[in-house]
């Protein structure tokens, strides 16, 4: 290599390239996978701090969020995730196969353990009964019948040092377990016990009476016993709650997300399959149409791809399935830089320049476009980010690597190889179809037309949303329980009423997935998981399979509804203001704005034609179809900016047409390759990511027909007026 800088960079870009894929390399160990794809729960609990004095709040979810560890440690979960979220909530994530019902009761039992005396004298127990319950005593319900046992324990279990789980020795089918005190504890019990001889001592958990044996002698040991009717799982169950300590407070469950092993699964294999079918799609498009520039497309995705791997597994990020979602998209995004360079080099070959001259002349003057481009949606990506939760941070994460990646290839390490292949003189032509150039449509000329057509359906779109009102969002902004299940055989949604009603299971929505027939969604208000699986496994003969569980409280969901809004506002803001800047020209900025807003409410209207929910994934759909939009749109400002730069003469309407007509080209290939992408994730991303892709696909298409035809149109209005 005769040039020693071109060397130095294609050295650079290699070395650069090496560190990513080793960042990731074994994938297995150093990339994490989220719960959606490896199945487990996600739980966000409230602390209940009402019943807690004023010096006591603050460090209340800290301690719950200590006493939860060690429980869920013995529970035996593998790399849990537990973290305190300000000063009253808790983030618990449990990967992998999870007992769910097992699991809620060990995390929500207070597990509050006391030791109280109890009075037996017939006379007082009488005169409790009617009424006259002497101070600092209290009636408890124990097998049927009323206790009268003191309020104030004689012995707390802050004092228990272990808990095991044996046999009962009295009956050989039951267990019980076996409580040891610390030194202080032990202490106490022995004077306790030498006081009262002859006397019951009730065993309270949680308020409850679990047993009252008689106190026959002192026991200096300090150990006792709880028994009852256990089961060896519930006896384990409740020693693993009591060793760990109790909750310094009740304890609400305001999320639930559980991904069931299948569907963890089948979103791996769907999310590879859309991935491959997406770059067949593409790299066959793209060496059709751009021949050997096609091939280095392909190089070009490939390092897209080894870096956004390279970056979540240098940062710990965790892989989800709208993380799969922004690396699919990222492809489409990395072919778009690819083909505003291709065809500015293909502009100036035809201008007769030298094969050299017209590759740097189509970087240097893509530059500007793309870096556009990118900024939007990378502005974008970050208020994602910012108002996220989840798996929607990892869509955000993965698609801002997924950005900077494809600058990094598109412009620099694209270029190098252009410019080796070229001074060795590999590369002596430029060879790429010219199917949509030497265009002189008259786009504008029927804008009111289409401006009209745009209105209708918009228009139409917001009185089904007020017509629908609450119906159309989902659980994430409605709250209430999410049950989805598959079915060996398609079942009729008719038989499962009845079934339900039967049981006096209420108030309960069946939803089948027309594209999915063999699944059924149940949402209802309040959590009807167990009863619907118990009868369900009662009245079917069909085996089926829980997929995914989600449960949201209602000041979640309006906390959710509110990022949401929060999220598209400072979004759509930050792109008006860039835009603006960027051109000059508020007219400019504020009709890209408009054309954007109108390529979501015509995504908005496709949802509500076709009965599909509003929830976090759409609102994602909806923020990267506005990256997307206003990328077609820049590209088209920038070619409007050039010519009039050059004939300031020319009517604006003569100009915007030219423009729209000399981008064709770009904004049609671009849009091909890009929806080839999303449509392979329709059709084979599974059942999760179905809804969200259907809205690229509606909103990608708009955006492109906005690009041509709504944007360019405001424009000319807007300088005219």
């Amino acid at each position: 290599m005769r040039n020693r800088g071109l060397l130095f960079r294609f050295l650079g870009c290699i070395l650069f390239l090496s560190l990513c894929f080793f960042s990731f390399w074994p994938p297995a160990k150093k990339i994490n996978l989220g719960l959606d794809l490896k199945g487990g729960m996600h739980l966000i609990l409230k602390v209940d701090t009402k019943s807690l004095p004023k010096e006591k709040v603050k460090e209340s979810a800290q301690i719950a969020a200590e006493v939860l560890r060690n429980r869920i440690d013995a529970f035996g979960v593998k790399e849990p995730v537990i973290q305190t979220q300000g000063s009253q909530r808790i983030l618990i994530q449990l990967p992998g196969i999870v007992d769910r019902e097992r699991a809620l009761k060990i995390i929500g039992q207070t597990a509050l353990l006391e030791f109280k005396l109890v009075e037996d004298s017939p006379q007082k127990i009488e005169a409790a009964l009617k009424g006259k319950i002497p101070q600092g005593w209290e009636l408890k319900e124990f097998k049927g019948t009323k206790v009268l046992i003191k309020k104030e324990p004689e012995i707390t279990g802050k004092y228990l040092k272990d808990a095991r789980v044996r046999i009962n020795p009295e009956s050989f089918n039951m267990y019980e377990v076996t409580l040891e005190f610390n030194s202080q504890g032990a202490k106490k019990f022995y004077e306790i016990t030498k006081k009262n001889i002859g006397k019951r001592l009730a065993i309270v958990l949680d308020g409850k009476i679990k047993s009252m044996p008689v106190i026959r002698e002192e026991i200096p040991g300090g150990k006792a016993q709880i028994t009852g009717d256990f089961t060896y799982q519930e006896a384990e169950d409740l020693a693993i709650v009591l060793k760990a300590g109790a909750l310094p407070c009740s304890l609400k469950i305001e999320e639930e997300r559980t991904v069931g092993p299948l569907l963890g699964k089948d979103s791996i294999t769907a999310g590879i399959k859309a991935c491959i079918w997406g770059a067949i799609l593409v790299c066959g498009y793209m060496i059709f149409y751009y021949w050997i520039f096609g091939l280095l497309s392909i190089l070009g995705i490939i390092s897209v791809l080894i870096i956004i791997l390279g970056g979540l597994g240098y940062f710990g990020a965790t892989l989800t399935l709208p993380g799969i979602a922004g690396i699919i998209l990222t492809l489409g995004m990395c072919v778009d830089a690819n083909i505003l360079i291709f065809e500015r080099i293909k502009e100036e070959r035809k201008l007769k320049k030298s094969v050299e001259f017209s590759i740097k002349s189509g970087f240097r003057r893509a530059l500007k476009t793309i870096l556009d481009a990118n900024i939007t949606t990378l502005i974008a990506a970050f208020f994602l980010f910012q108002f996220g939760t989840g798996p929607i941070k990892g869509f955000a994460l993965t698609l801002s690597i997924g950005i900077l990646a494809t600058l990094f290839t598109a412009l620099i390490f694209l270029r190098v190889i252009l410019e080796f292949l070229v001074e060795n003189r590999i590369l002596k032509e430029v060879r790429m179809l010219d199917v949509f150039s030497n265009f002189n449509i008259n786009f504008l000329k029927h804008r009111r037309v289409f401006l009209a057509l745009s209105s209708i359906i918009i228009l139409a779109g917001i009185f089904l949303f007020f017509k629908k009102q609450k119906e159309i969002y989902g659980l994430d902004f409605s709250g209430g329980q999410l049950i989805e299940l598959k079915f060996e055989n398609i079942q009729d949604p008719l038989k499962l009423r009845k079934i339900l009603d039967s049981a006096n299971i209420k108030d309960v929505k069946i939803q089948q997935y027309k594209e999915f027939p063999q699944i059924i969604a149940l949402k209802a208000s309040a959590d009807i998981f167990k009863k619907v699986v118990k009868v369900f496994n009662q009245n079917l003969k069909e085996k089926f399979q829980v997929l995914r569980i989600e449960k949201v409280g209602p000041v979640v969901g309006r906390e959710l509804k509110k990022k949401a809004i929060k999220a598209i506002i400072f979004a759509l803001g930050g792109i008006l203001i860039y835009v603006g800047f960027r051109f000059k020209h508020f007219s400019f900025g504020l009709a890209g704005v408009i054309a954007l807003f109108h390529d979501v409410f015509v995504t908005l209207s496709g949802l509500l034609f076709t009965n599909r929910l509003l929830d976090l994934l759409i609102i994602t759909a909806f923020l990267t179809i506005a990256g997307y939009s206003i990328n077609d749109t820049i590209v088209v400002y920038d070619r409007i900016r050039e010519l009039i730069m050059r004939s300031k003469k020319e009517p604006l309407i003569s100009v915007i047409n030219k423009a729209i007509n000399q981008t064709l080209s770009r904004t049609l290939n671009t849009s091909l390759t890009t929806i080839l992408v999303v449509l392979s994730l329709y059709l084979f991303g599974g059942r999760v990511l179905n809804d969200f892709a259907f809205s690229l696909l509606v909103g990608f298409v708009a955006g492109t027909y906005s690009s041509i035809y709504i944007a360019s149109s405001l424009v000319l209005f807007f300088e005219k007026k």
